[in-house]
């Protein structure tokens, strides 16, 4: 049996390809029913315990229902991947206990492994997907910290040998199997934290290269994709109702609200960082010199009732919305905090023009560095969430028409490719 795992930054998956050449996405059990996705989540709650009367980490869905419906002191952690670079970040106290980012990433990993594993025999060899550049917050590029990262905490799930594969190839190998005849390809896969692509040849002829490999012409990336989608919502959208705004009088010099508490906001899962009784204590002070003090209210809301999860759901509906539609209305009840707003596609897409525009200038600059020009593509698949924000079509229908383009697999194209390629590396 051949893995592919896709450890991504919203949402994981790993499929199987069997003796018979099938690939078999692996589907996990849900309160709402099976997915082909694994949420990369994880819930410390002071409730659940193991024999020993250890608090026992949550992963994924059971890690959402804890988190949502739990009555306990909960700890909720989403989008640890995009920290892969940072070399300040090495480990958090959670509960009393101390887990590096590698013991986080092996709790996802080694749910990954025993629901493959289905009772069988024991996953000790993977292909793992990565983005094509690991690029850390100040723009430089950090990919063997990163990987270095990613195999230490593979090693600690139980699986000692990884081989690691560029995301947008995972997607073109599961492209390729609907393919009868040659093709050159540009494979687009927009994930939770990257956006990535491949200029590759596909088809039957691919097979008889004596190295498959030699079959991509180039790869590129760029760290932008859905989560920054989603703050760009937040930011221009949704932070006025908390009062980004909004001025306060000190000592007669009218200044604006401290712009690194918005900056928590627009990530949600750093909502929970503003929950202490120093920053508390600042916006408490604060709303009493404030222009909207039911604004501020608003935000202290926010942040003591631990909505920041609820708040992401309702700015991923709207996106959703937004990609099937011309506008959407946001609505988010959670009593205290009520937001309700109407935001038109055109709206969002001027919020995210910089990102869209630096997705351009990616795409370009693999064009330009390969010297292939837009008539030799023969087709662009494109595939991952943010592939259905209209917006971003857009950009490859402008360039290539959009007869040349092709979709899908969305959520499982690159699990589904990286076990395709596992079953290349390992019987090489």
């Amino acid at each position: 049996m051949f893995v592919g795992m896709d450890f991504g930054t919203t949402n994981s998956a790993v499929a199987v390809s069997g003796p018979e050449r099938a690939t078999e996405v692996i589907r996990f059990a849900t309160s709402s029913g099976p997915a082909s996705t694994l949420r990369s989540v994880l819930a410390f709650d002071k409730a659940h315990r193991d024999a020993h009367k250890r608090i026992q980490p949550l992963v994924g869905h059971d890690a959402i229902d804890t988190y949502l419906h739990g009555d306990g002191e909960c700890r909720f952690l989403q989008s640890f991947k995009s920290y892969l670079t940072s070399r300040s970040f090495s480990s958090t106290a959670i509960l009393g206990t101390t887990y590096s980012l590698e013991d986080m990433v092996a709790l996802i990993v080694g749910h990954l492994r025993r629901a493959a594993e289905g009772g069988g025999s024991r996953i000790e060899r993977v292909v793992a997907g990565r983005p094509v550049r690991f690029v850390a917050e100040g723009g430089e590029e950090e990919d063997d910290y990163a990987t270095g990262r990613l195999i230490e905490a593979f090693a600690k799930a139980g699986i000692g040998e990884v081989v690691f594969e560029f995301e947008p190839i995972a997607a073109a190998y599961y492209y390729e199997s609907t393919l009868d005849h040659d093709q050159t390809v540009l494979v687009a896969d927009f994930g939770g934290g990257t956006s990535d692509f491949c200029l590759i040849r596909l088809g039957p002829g691919r097979a008889r290269l004596g190295r498959p490999e030699e079959s991509i012409i180039g790869t590129a990336g760029v760290g932008i994709a859905g989560d920054a989608f989603d703050r760009r919502i937040v930011e221009h959208g949704l932070s006025g109702h908390f009062g980004k705004n909004t001025t306060y009088d000190s000592g007669g010099k009218i200044l604006p609200m401290p712009a690194w508490v918005y900056a928590k906001l627009e990530r949600w899962h750093h909502v929970a960082f503003l929950n202490t009784p120093q920053t508390l204590r600042l916006l408490r002070d604060l709303q009493r010199h404030v222009e909207h003090p039911d604004q501020v209210e608003q935000l202290l809301a926010l942040i003591e009732y631990n909505l920041g999860y609820h708040l992401y759901r309702a700015v991923e509906q709207a996106k959703l919305e937004l990609s099937l539609a011309g506008e959407a209305l946001f609505r988010f009840d959670h009593d205290p905090v009520t937001v309700t707003r109407r935001i038109t596609r055109t709206e969002f897409e001027g919020w995210i023009g910089k990102e869209l525009a630096a997705i351009e200038s990616c795409v370009e600059g693999l064009l330009d560095s390969t010297a292939t020009p837009t008539a030799k593509v023969d087709r662009v698949f494109l595939t991952g969430g943010s592939s259905l924000v209209p917006a971003v079509r857009a950009i490859f229908a402008r360039r290539f028409g959009e007869d040349r383009i092709s979709s899908g697999g969305e959520f499982i194209s690159v699990a589904s490719g990286l076990a395709q390629r596992a079953r290349e590396v390992f019987t090489a």
